[in-house]
């Protein structure tokens, strides 16, 4: 071997060890992940076709959305959360937390109030307090309209559910 050829091997040894050590160092620190993601949103932000009109944003997509997007930004899924409002047409500025717990007929406590809704009603149907079914939900999806059920279809920006509920009570969740 050239003496020549002995550096281009040792040269490409010694890059193929800087690249293993490079990623191992931003995987390590949860960067190389942060990194992929927010590649991936500038690449969807270049590609999207702003000239194309999304469907009217629903008042249940709406609120939907807001509770991803809360959950997402607690967990730090920012780039997740800029496709999400990039992607469904969701404002810019985030729902007034208070305004969500009062759209979705829920009252936190103190304690509640530092997690995602998301987590508070999750904890609210897995942790019920009796050990009884009295927490589940009844949920009802949309129906097809005939004459005899025009009736239960929910007007539109309207949640289904029963009628008559009472709100639920969120506990818990900071310490």
């Amino acid at each position: 071997m050239t003496p020549a050829a002995a550096v281009t091997v040792v040269t490409m040894a010694t890059i193929a060890e800087l690249k293993s050590a490079l990623k191992e160092t931003l995987e390590s620190r949860g960067v190389l992940g942060q990194l992929k993601a927010r590649i991936r949103a500038e690449v969807f932000n270049a590609l999207d076709d702003q000239s194309e009109s999304r469907p009217p944003l629903s008042h249940q997509n709406l609120l939907i959305n807001e509770l991803i997007r809360e959950y997402l930004e607690f967990n730090k899924y920012r780039y997740t959360a800029s496709v999400l409002t990039a992607e469904s047409g969701q404002p810019e500025v985030p729902l007034d937390r208070q305004f969500m717990a009062n759209e979705l007929n829920v009252v936190e406590d103190p304690s509640s109030k530092c997690v995602p809704l998301l987590y508070g009603m999750l904890s609210h149907f897995l942790n019920d307090s009796k050990g009884e079914k009295a927490g589940r939900m009844f949920l009802r999806g949309p129906s097809v309209p005939s004459e005899k059920n025009t009736r239960d279809i929910p007007e539109t920006g309207v949640m289904a559910g029963p009628s008559g509920a009472g709100p639920f009570t969120l506990h818990g969740g900071c310490r």
